[in-house]
């Protein structure tokens, strides 16, 4: 394919990803309100004393202030509900923009990756939701005893969903590494020599990609991040031990039995010691 045929399917893939995430949007803005609650279940799991009850009672409640507001923040829930539920069916797309450059071999895992890819990308989300609760309790808390906090709903809902998806985008690290080693280009050996370097470098990004910066929630993050990252190395391993003993087979099934060695029969000449030498032939034992 030319670049301009490349451009015209990536256009193509692309306007048909615009068209699922819209589908899912529609979707998205039909179940506002039981995603709303879902959403907004991690700042009512504070304590009391730290949120402000506009009912006096045991309820959360969330502001906004801007009489477009309202009409803002269900878009955006649509728009974030849309991209997530209608996550397997884009990432077809993308896969799809991405095989015709890919050997046969590789091609037979696309569904594989998909379905990994997702799994992981939920599973990473739904870590974020579990651990929100308690970030936001802790964050909340450091403004002291006698506060109340009055949460924007559209700068929580922002935050909710920047963590959902750092969270959710961060697990696809091991993905990435058996994809790469799989295409040979990230073998086991590489990854051992940094694998010191790769759980620190997991650290020092879970610390810098949390928005909530607290340190709960910072291991929440890089905990599972590494044993994901070992998991990976140890599929690495286990993969290209396979594949050097598949190679291995290989070779030796082409050596036919009747070809004669091509070791050399008759051995060089050892080394001889002049007669002046001071050491004796004893010192070269061991």
């Amino acid at each position: 394919m030319s670049v301009l045929d490349h451009l015209r399917e990536l256009r193509r893939r692309l306007f048909i990803i615009m068209l699922i995430i819209g589908a899912g949007a529609i979707i998205g803005w039909v179940l506002y309100n039981p995603i709303l609650h879902i959403m907004e279940r991690p700042y009512c799991a504070v304590p009391p004393k730290h949120r402000l009850d506009a009912n006096g009672g045991t309820n959360c409640s969330l502001l906004f202030f801007g009489p477009l507001d309202g009409f803002t923040i269900r878009l955006k829930v649509s728009f974030i509900a849309g991209t997530i539920l209608t996550a397997p069916f884009w990432l077809f797309q993308v896969w799809r923009f991405v095989t015709p450059g890919l050997h046969r071999n590789e091609r037979k895992w696309s569904i594989t990756f998909i379905l990994a890819s997702s799994v992981l990308f939920a599973g990473g989300m739904a870590l974020a939701y579990f651990t929100l609760a308690k970030g936001l309790e802790t964050l909340i808390s450091l403004s002291g005893s006698g506060t109340q906090s009055a949460l924007e709903v559209t700068k929580y809902i922002s935050f909710v969903s920047l963590v959902l998806v750092v969270f959710g985008a961060s697990f696809e690290l091991p993905l990435l590494i058996v994809m790469l080693n799989l295409v040979r280009i990230l073998p086991y050996s590489v990854l051992k020599r940094g694998q010191r370097l790769g759980i620190f470098g997991v650290f020092v990004f879970a610390a810098v990609a949390t928005p909530s910066t607290d340190p709960f929630t910072m291991t929440a993050m890089a905990v599972p991040m590494a044993l994901l990252f070992e998991a990976s190395v140890l599929f690495a391993f286990i993969h290209d031990r396979r594949r050097a003993k598949r190679q291995l087979a290989a070779e030796s099934a082409q050596l036919d039995d009747n070809v004669v060695s091509t070791i050399d029969p008759i051995p060089e000449s050892l080394p001889t010691r002049t007669p002046d030498t001071d050491q004796s032939w004893s010192d070269d034992l061991p």
